[in-house]
């Protein structure tokens, strides 16, 4: 029983120490970043959006093309007549099909290089970003948490040690792909407070974020929210004063969007129960980050999520 203990807390610290370089790199690049202006700090941005859209482009490309082809294949299909004329429609559907999948994993892989090499400045940007707007430096352990919820696994932290700060990291990193990123929080609170909390840095880099959550009162008719430092509610004693309306399908149009897990999922049933695509309020599912990962996927998975309607006559 000891020795398996053993092995695990040693491979923990393996793990860490493999980390050690990545962080060392993050950390010698600060005192360049301290020098970056305002605006430097936002054309980086661009600039990392740059590099990981030329990495992919000739992938993306390849990939539109067969799905285009695949698209008026299927258009096609609808006006065959001849027996053999179907089935080679239909050979020719599983071929592109295949190829598609192929392809839309090959850019994920070329879109994970283009992640992985930017890593150190983006998170040497962000640390920069919270130190100018918050007041806040992330530490050591806090990279490594970042790190490790980039590379999609569990980073168990103590409470203390700044996870919503942590998730600043690979958020921002991941966002910069232009496909959306999630975060997933337990509460309604921890939906507004979390986004709003960390709007500052995502602003200072030239990223959006949005919250969405339920409708708190019966006058409130858009439940979603986008940092915006030039919106005022001017409501007194508004906590989110800086929380611009808007509706659930820009929430989803934000670089970064918080939420809890209830309205994501409800927000995926209803998408798949429209009768027109362009009511779907999602788009494609990229990137997420759990808070509390053992609550919402163990203990909160036991209760379906249930959309009912009245019968029909």
């Amino acid at each position: 029983m000891f020795k398996i203990l053993g092995n695990l807390l040693d491979s923990n610290e393996k793990e860490l120490r493999r980390l050690k370089p990545l962080v060392d790199r993050i950390n010698a690049l600060e005192p360049s970043f301290e020098k970056l202006s305002a605006g430097e700090m936002r054309a980086r941005t661009q600039e990392f959006r740059e590099k990981i859209a030329q990495a992919t482009a000739a992938t993306r490309r390849e990939l539109e093309e067969a799905r285009r082809e695949l698209d008026e294949l299927r258009r096609h299909a609808g006006s065959a007549t001849w027996e053999v004329e179907k089935d080679e429609t239909s050979r020719r559907s599983r071929e592109l099909e295949e190829k598609i999948k192929r392809l839309e994993a090959g850019a994920r892989r070329v879109e994970e290089e283009a992640l992985n090499e930017i890593l150190p400045e983006a998170f040497a940007l962000v640390r920069e970003a919270a130190k100018r707007t918050l007041g806040q430096r992330h530490y050591d352990v806090q990279l490594m948490g970042g790190i490790v919820l980039h590379q999609g696994k569990i980073a168990e932290m103590k409470t203390g040690e700044g996870k919503t700060l942590v998730a600043t990291l690979p958020l921002y990193l991941n966002s910069l792909t232009g496909r959306g990123v999630h975060l997933v929080t337990v509460n309604d609170y921890l939906a507004r407070r979390d986004p709003y909390w960390m709007g500052p840095i995502y602003h200072a880099l030239g990223v959006s974020v949005a919250s969405i959550y339920p409708m708190q009162s019966p006058d409130e008719h858009t439940p979603a929210r986008l940092y915006d430092p030039a919106y005022d509610s001017g409501r007194e004693n508004d906590r989110w004063r800086h929380f611009r309306p808007i509706s659930r399908r820009e929430a989803y149009q934000a670089d970064i969007t918080y939420g809890t897990s209830a309205e994501f999922g409800f927000d995926y049933l209803r998408d798949n129960m429209v009768t027109d695509l362009s009511q779907c309020v999602q788009r494609p599912l990229f990137y997420a980050i759990v808070d509390e990962v053992d609550n919402l996927l163990i203990d909160e998975a036991r209760t379906p999520l249930i959309i009912s309607g009245p019968a029909e006559d």
